[in-house]
């Protein structure tokens, strides 16, 4: 298979992988009902739930990323798709409350593993004329992740039980572990670099000095605070609200959100890649207009109680969500070092979701006062600040070379 070809081939193949990563840690959300019947959980303790993963997830990154620019990266993603598929496995062995924060906690251990490995390598196949493009296709397996993650486990919990679902990821993804020692290569490093004097840059610390590097990573705090609270609590969220079953609100919670985000996040790719050969700073503008138009649709998802209203906001919300995930690394890796790329992967998503995992204890304690639609709504305004901070960093820091 010619070069050309393959590197599609390496996309999709990825694709796979990262459908596994979401539907694994998505799962667990849509049982939140049933783990909190059997075992008398409260809101906050399914919030440290949620955030279990999300604090591992961020402690682990920076020495993911790290490892990742220094050792074979196929090894790595390989090697986390058989750990966290195994901890999934697991999980559907629980019987107490400290099992599940401990099977989370080491899902996230695992999965850390993955972004910073899989975006330096799909940005080695993939120069900055096709990279939006490329990143945001494989952007959508994370949706289709997530919606397969939520529906299927609430499916098994209200048909054969919570843990079913767990058991189905967990051996498929070891599976597919197995399968894709044959089919994945590894490429050369910096094989798409356009030469640069940075490129002699060592360490985090290059990193660090790079305004809009910061610029970009602060916004992916925000973002990812709102898409953790959405993600963690709105099954629960449509069964307490509009009374759906757990099939229901699992489906519902993800199904519109994240199919438009499929949609969005292919059109994001595409206008990022043509955008950004025309425009200084074309692909990080992409993004703020997907961050700053979807905050009023954010803003619906909790103002209203007409079921067909939501579907519409949240679709929405989906697609504009979209539009700003296609250029999340792609936009980091116009401004950092080839070399670089999964050490500042690593740091960017660390930061991030070290935000993010204070999303579901925040919201479960804040509910308790506000009800959870009003704090659903006012996250609207989390996506106007960061959209702002993104334009204007971008005006202001962004090279008129891609690197």
């Amino acid at each position: 298979m010619p070069p050309s070809a393959y590197r599609w081939v390496v996309v999709g193949l990825l694709w796979l992988v990262c459908v596994f990563n979401y539907a694994d840690r998505q799962a667990i959300f849509s049982v939140f009902p049933a783990l909190q019947a059997e075992m008398g959980l409260t809101d906050v303790e399914l919030g440290v739930v949620g955030g279990a993963f999300m604090w591992v997830y961020a402690a682990a990154l920076p020495v993911a990323g790290a490892v990742a620019d220094r050792v074979n990266r196929k090894g790595l993603i390989l090697g986390g798709l058989a750990f966290w598929s195994a901890v999934t496995l697991a999980t559907g062995w629980a019987t107490e409350y400290w099992h599940i924060v401990l099977c989370r906690a080491l899902e996230g251990l695992g999965e850390a593993f993955y972004f910073p490995a899989s975006m330096s390598l799909i940005s080695d196949y993939h120069g900055p004329r096709t990279r939006s493009r490329a990143m945001g296709l494989h952007q959508s397996s994370v949706y289709v992740g997530t919606v397969l993650g939520g529906a299927v486990a609430g499916y098994c919990a209200d048909t054969s039980g919570w843990r079913t679902g767990f058991t189905l990821f967990g051996g498929l993804g070891v599976g597919l572990a197995a399968v894709l020692v044959f089919c994945l290569k590894e490429p050369p490093r910096g094989a798409t670099a356009e030469p640069t004097t940075a490129d002699a840059a060592r360490g985090a610390g290059e990193v660090a000095r790079l305004p809009m590097a910061w610029v970009l990573t602060l916004t992916f705090v925000g973002a990812n605070f709102v898409a953790a609270i959405f993600l963690t609590w709105m099954p629960t969220y449509l069964k307490r609200q509009f009374g759906m079953s757990l099939t229901a609100a699992g489906l519902n919670a993800t199904l519109w959100l994240q199919a438009a985000s499929v949609v969005g996040v292919l059109v994001g790719g595409f206008l990022a890649d043509r955008v950004a050969v025309r425009v200084r700073g074309g692909r990080p503008l992409v993004q703020a207009a997907g961050l700053l138009l979807g905050a009023p649709l954010i803003f619906l998802t909790g103002w209203t109680r007409d079921t067909q209203l939501l579907v519409v906001a949240l679709a929405g919300f989906g697609f504009f969500k979209g539009l700003y995930d296609a250029s999340i690394w792609a936009s980091l890796y116009d401004v950092v070092p080839a070399n670089r790329r999964a050490t500042a992967q690593g740091l960017m998503n660390a930061v991030g979701w070290l935000g993010a995992g204070v999303a579901p204890v925040a919201i479960a304690r804040a509910s308790a006062e506000y009800g959870m639609a009003a704090c659903l709504s006012g996250t609207a305004a989390v996506y106007l600040l960061v959209g702002t901070l993104l334009v204007v960093g971008t005006r202001s820091f962004v090279p008129s070379t891609p690197r």
